[in-house]
C-alpha cells in the first residue's frame, strides 16, 4: 500500500490492569499463543476490557498475573471464529508484538491509542440518535502480510461522521482513535437472551489518503 508497511498500516499502544490469568488459544508451528483480558481506563471513570492475544515466545504467560500492569505495543486484528450454534463470527483482538510487564500503574502515558490505514468495504451508515446525536460506522479493511485483511469496525460521532457519511467503498482512508468495548445483548431463541461484548475503533481523527483516491475534500 504505496510504500507503507503493514505494521505502520495497524498501530496499537495499550496500557491495563491484567483482569484474568492468560488462558491457551492456539498453536501454529508449536508457537504457542495465549489471550489474557485488561481493563484499560477511559478519560472518564469507565473501563474498556481489551482482548489481547500474545506468543509464549514473547512473555512467559506464567509471568502475567491478575492485578499486574502491561505495557502493549502491537495490531489490531479480525479473524473469524465458528462455532455450531452462532455460525461464522468476526472476533477482534489486539495482536500483541511487545509486552513489558508493571507492578505499578503507568498513568503517564495514553493508555489506548490506535492508528489504522485502510480501505472502506461497505457505504458508511451515517445516521443520527433520538437526541439528535449523530453517528457513523464504517468497515475498514487493513491490509496485512501474505495478502492477508483485517475487517475492523469504526464509529465516528458529530462532524466526523458527517464527514464518513461522504465516503465510497474502496476510499483509502487514516484513523486515529481508541478501542472500546461495549455489551449489547444477543436473541438467541424466542425465550433466550445472551450478553455478548462488541470491540469497534471509536475515531478522534480521519483522513482521506488523496495519493490513493482521485476523489477531494
Amino acid at each position: 500500500m504505496s510504500g507503507i508497511s503493514a505494521l505502520e498500516n495497524n498501530c496499537v499502544s495499550l496500557i491495563g490492569k491484567v483482569i484474568s490469568n492468560p488462558v491457551f488459544s492456539h498453536e501454529v508451528y508449536g508457537e504457542g499463543f495465549y489471550i489474557v483480558y485488561i481493563k484499560v481506563p477511559r478519560l472518564s471513570e469507565n473501563y474498556d476490557i481489551i482482548p489481547v492475544m500474545f506468543s509464549e515466545r514473547l512473555v512467559n504467560p506464567n509471568k502475567i498475573e491478575e492485578n499486574l500492569y502491561l505495557i502493549i505495543e502491537g495490531q489490531f486484528r479480525s479473524y473469524n471464529n465458528y462455532n455450531n450454534t452462532s455460525g461464522h463470527k468476526l472476533m477482534l483482538t489486539v495482536f500483541a508484538r511487545e509486552i513489558e510487564i508493571s507492578e505499578e500503574e503507568v498513568t503517564n502515558r495514553n493508555p489506548n491509542q490506535i492508528c489504522l490505514n485502510g480501505f472502506v468495504c461497505r457505504k458508511p451508515m451515517y445516521r443520527t440518535t433520538p437526541f439528535g446525536r449523530e453517528i457513523a460506522d464504517i468497515l475498514l479493511a487493513v491490509n496485512r502480510a501474505y495478502n492477508k485483511s483485517d475487517y475492523i469496525p469504526c464509529i465516528a460521532w458529530g462532524r466526523n461522521a458527517r464527514y464518513a457519511g461522504t465516503f465510497e467503498v474502496g476510499d483509502n482512508i487514516r484513523i486515529w482513535g481508541r478501542i472500546q468495548s461495549r455489551t449489547y445483548q444477543k436473541k438467541i431463541s424466542e425465550t433466550e437472551v445472551e450478553e455478548r461484548v462488541a470491540y469497534e475503533i471509536s475515531v478522534s481523527k480521519m483522513e482521506v489518503v488523496k495519493e490513493n483516491n482521485n476523489k477531494k475534500e
